[in-house]
């Protein structure tokens, strides 16, 4: 285990000396992850809401649509957005490929399946009951709607926070779309998979404990959500 010790006790020291290329890493993985969820929010939260508030022909069958994508493997989405943005691809014109942005649009398209799916959940377990009561009183479908998104804000940050734990974590779609470069794309996940792989275990633990520092956070923030919420919900 001497190794071991000696890794983290230089770890330790890239982090308390702020390595360049480890926080390079730190800081394209947080931008891309908070991009992605940004987009990802923007898109999700709205499409999600009104597959779980809405009734129309067709809603089964986008719901397990979105639910399947859930389980969507990140390499097939870096693959799938590798094919539209390489050089000779639809979108090769842009340059995105081996760019943050690149990155951005594949971490978004795993991370919006998880939005919508799990927004639409938390609409649709909100107590019928309440709805139906508001109804009876005279509320327009507007006050209805925001009522309903009062209700369940907790659960959307839940959702947010989920996203965000899961795109953080990812292998796949940064290194097939970022190319893992050296101080541009280069991402936590990556940079571990690349420096354990030649054998520099520094770097890569360093990097693994601000990950579990990053999960442990998202863990933090989803038992806040999760008490908040059952706390609202047993004042009333």
């Amino acid at each position: 285990m001497g190794y071991f010790s000696e890794g983290m006790s230089k770890a330790l020291a890239l982090l308390l000396n702020m390595d360049d290329a480890t926080f390079s890493a730190i800081q394209a993985t947080l931008s891309s992850t908070s991009c992605a969820l940004l987009v990802a929010a923007t898109l999700g939260l709205p499409l999600g809401f009104l597959l779980g508030y809405t009734t129309f022909p067709g809603k089964k069958f986008l719901r397990l649509l979105s639910d399947t994508l859930l389980a969507f493997p990140t390499v097939l989405i870096g693959l799938i957005v590798y094919v539209f943005i390489t050089y000779r691809g639809p979108l090769g014109q842009f340059g995105l490929l081996f760019t943050l942005p690149g990155m951005v649009i594949g971490q978004s398209i795993l991370a919006l399946p998880i939005v919508i799916s799990w927004t639409a959940q938390a609409v649709e377990n909100l107590d019928r009951r309440c709805r139906e009561t508001l109804l009876t009183l005279g509320a327009s479908p507007s006050q209805l709607a925001l009522h309903t998104i009062r209700e369940i804000r907790y659960d959307l940050g839940m959702v947010c926070v989920t996203a965000f734990g899961r795109v953080v974590t990812e292998v796949g779609v940064a290194m097939m779309l970022g190319g893992n470069i050296r101080y541009s794309t280069r991402t936590m996940t990556t940079a571990i998979s690349l420096e354990t792989s030649k054998g520099e275990f520094a770097q890569g633990i360093a990097l693994g404990l601000v990950l579990l520092l990053i999960a442990f956070l998202v863990n933090f923030l989803l038992a806040w959500f999760s008490d908040t919420r059952d706390e609202h919900e047993h004042s009333f």
